[in-house]
């Protein structure tokens, strides 16, 4: 689902408790995210994106603890590259079991998408933050309405890309779903096209920091510097 996609941030309600929480998606659909041990604990776990309000998304989810070491680290690695050093230690992966939007109940499954362009997402991020690094910056203006100085591309998916800034991470959406990664790379082609030549004429709000999510959240300052690159590079 396209709201959940463009989003990496949420507050997690377990039990009677919320806490704000940073998350990103698997390939195949579902939620990552650090948490709490007494998070482990409650049965009723329900996600609000990108907040506790009367407009979010709220989907009920079932967390399954993984290990950061062996398989795991994928996963784990993915949050990192999003979020920076986690204020957790305890990884999850957290499937759907249903949500509610605008009014509407909606099978859990239905927002579990798996990601169609994961096999050419690392070159995709490659081309565009080696090649078109200058342009980043006036496509996250003009994509996602924020200025952000020197924006980093950490994901594409079939609805989009996600532009990593100094303290968020900004959605830049397509005109419509992409079937291939030459479709995407076309349309990003176009994107980058676009933006420059609206660059001259952009006045939007400039990246300001935000509230820490949970105690000692990290953000992208912190973020280990390899990782992405590693990703990148190791990418077949």
């Amino acid at each position: 689902m396209e709201f959940l996609r463009g989003h990496g941030r949420g507050d997690l309600r377990f039990g009677e408790h919320v806490r704000g929480v940073k998350y990103a998606l698997a390939p195949d659909g579902r939620i990552v995210l650090p948490v709490m041990v007494a998070m482990l604990q409650e049965v009723d776990t329900v996600l609000y994106v990108p907040d506790m309000s009367d407009d979010a998304l709220e989907v009920a989810v079932t967390f399954e603890e993984f290990k950061e070491s062996g398989s795991g680290g994928a996963l784990a690695d993915r949050w990192r590259i999003y979020h920076g050093d986690p204020p957790d230690v305890h990884w999850v992966i957290a499937s759907p079991d249903a949500a509610r939007f605008g009014g509407f109940v909606i099978d859990g499954e239905a927002i579990t998408v798996a990601n169609s362009l994961t096999e050419g997402e690392a070159g995709l991020c490659r081309w565009l933050n080696q090649d078109h690094a200058d342009d980043l910056p006036a496509l996250c203006r003009h994509g996602a309405g924020i200025g952000v100085a020197a924006p980093c591309c950490v994901s594409v998916d079939p609805g989009g890309i996600n532009l990593r800034g100094q303290f968020d991470i900004y959605r830049v959406p397509f005109a419509s779903e992409m079937a291939t990664v030459d479709d995407a790379r076309a349309a990003l082609e176009t994107l980058l096209a676009d933006a420059n030549r609206a660059a001259a004429d952009s006045t939007v709000p400039e990246e300001a920091p935000i509230e820490s999510v949970g105690e000692n959240a990290g953000d992208a300052a912190d973020r280990p510097p390899g990782i992405l690159d590693d990703w990148l590079e190791n990418d077949g």
